[in-house]
């Protein structure tokens, strides 16, 4: 489980180290592909496979289904870390996410989440004033 917020940058050639606490579930390989909402995912090999099994399920006669599933294969690169905890972000996906210099890497259970600062403040003060009024409705009677 991916947990927290964190604040890397990108280098010069386009690499972001990602944070120290989760380099070990990502030994074995992972995804980077475009995400919701401007931003990009970043998915264990595991987990992308799981990711990718709810796509194949999915209709294929479903133009939108089509659609989605062209835009994350079509956007995603397969790759490991570097021995410095690095993953290389292509141009493709840093134009997608805006990614510039300072980024925001956030833990969302099973999958990393790489945002523009900006973007991810914009974000997250506009998601923190509607936490207590969705709440309802994502956990209907857990409250």
């Amino acid at each position: 489980m991916f947990l927290g917020t964190y604040s890397p940058r990108l280098d010069d050639k386009g690499r972001l180290a990602l944070p120290a606490k989760f380099r070990p579930d990502l030994d074995d390989g992972l995804v980077v592909c475009k995400g919701l909402d401007r931003c990009l995912f970043v998915f264990a090999t595991p987990e992308f496979e799981k990711f990718t099994h709810a796509i194949r399920s999915a209709p294929i006669t479903d133009k939108r289904v089509r659609n989605y599933g062209r835009t994350v294969f079509a956007s995603g690169t397969k790759d490991s870390l570097d021995g410095q905890g690095r993953i290389p972000i292509s141009p493709v996906l840093r134009k997608y996410a805006g990614l510039v210099k300072d980024c925001v890497v956030v833990g969302v259970d099973t999958r990393l989440e790489i945002w523009d600062s900006p973007t991810w403040e914009a974000y997250a003060d506009e998601a923190d004033s509607a936490f207590a009024d969705i709440a309802e409705v994502v956990l209907p009677g857990f409250f």
